[in-house]
This record gives structure tokens, sequence and C-alpha cells, in this order.
């Protein structure tokens, strides 16, 4: 009867073992992520294929218009940048013209926590509780706009910052996509055409 009571303990012992190796994989919370690169991005060009090419036209409050841009509202430019697929080398007619700074901002996405590093552009105006004075590099700030999934709300670090005009454009992208009111494009972006 002895042997029994010990059987039984042994196989109840090797069931709850072999049940806790099931569950062995580490279940990793979104907050545990926050901060791990998990894309490549973060150290390059950052993809910005999840980019909402086309925008409302409106402004944040706040924001100045340029007194003398060297791109004035109606003219025509040529992008240099690559944002997104098709853009480089689109001839941009320009929407609008701002003076702020701009900056390239790495941060993880509300929706997918998912890493993005130096996304470009996202302006002063753009970002929660700005106030008059810019933002130096590493500063963490709360990205008060959707130019992307999963921006609007995110935690985000200042990578680099300048004073500058800043662009809305709209154009037909070299894929053939037609996109209006897209922000931002800085003026070193583009070229007379």
């Amino acid at each position: 009867m002895r042997k029994q009571i010990v059987m039984g303990i042994v196989s109840m012992a090797a069931a709850i073992a072999l049940s806790g190796c099931a569950n062995d994989e580490k279940e990793v919370s979104p907050n545990e992520n926050e901060g791990m690169n998990t894309n490549t991005e973060e150290s390059m060009d950052m993809d910005h294929s999840k980019m909402e090419p086309s925008g409302s036209g409106e402004v944040p409050e706040g924001l100045k218009v340029a007194e003398n841009p060297a791109f004035k509202v109606g003219s025509k430019a040529i992008i240099k940048s690559e944002h997104m697929e098709g853009m480089k080398g689109a001839e941009a007619t320009i929407v609008g013209a701002y003076d702020t700074v701009a900056y390239t901002v790495s941060y993880t996405s509300t929706n997918d926590r998912d890493r993005v590093g130096n996304h470009t552009w996202v302006i002063h105006e753009e970002i929660e509780g700005s106030g008059s004075e810019p933002y130096e590099p590493g500063a963490k700030v709360i990205i008060d706009v959707e130019h992307m999934e999963g921006m609007e709300g995110a935690t985000a670090d200042i990578v680099t910052g300048e004073e500058t005009t800043v662009y809305m454009v709209d154009f037909v992208s070299t894929t053939g996509e037609v996109v209006k009111n897209h922000k931002w494009v800085t003026e070193s972006e583009l070229s007379a055409k």
C-alpha cells in the first residue's frame, strides 16, 4: 500500500512538472517590450510604409506661417527625400509654409508596440505640452499627431531637431499615387523646379 502511495505521489509530481514545462515560454508584456528595438529600423532611416500619405490640411494651433519662405505657397518644387515610396523626384505643389522646429523622433507604436526609429518629421507644435523652447536630443516627449498608425499618444525620444521652414505639399508620387496635404517636408528636402 505504501508503495502505491509513493508511486501516486511521484506520478502527480511528474504530471505537474510536465504541465509546467509546457508553459515555460516567457510572455512579454507590452511594457517589458518598451525601449527594446524590435525592428532594425532604429539604427537606419525608418520605413514610412505605414505613413498616412494624405492629410486633412489642418495645422496645429500656434504654428506660425512663414513670412518669407524659399518656396512660396502655390509654387512648384521637386522633392529630394524619400519619406515613402515614390516621393523622391516627385513634383510638389506648395500648400503651406511654416516656421518651426522639426524633429526626428524614435518611439514605440501604441498599436503594435513596434519600435519606430528616426521618423521624420514631427514639428514642435505636434508635441503634447510643448512650450516656447525647443527640445534637446534625448528629451522624452508625447506625440500629439497621427502621421502614422500608432503614433498619437506614443512616448518618443527626440533624436535631432532643427529650426527650419516646413512645407505641406500636394504631389503625385512617381508610382502614380495622388497625395494631398502631406506633412511635412523641410526646406532642405526640396529643390527648385
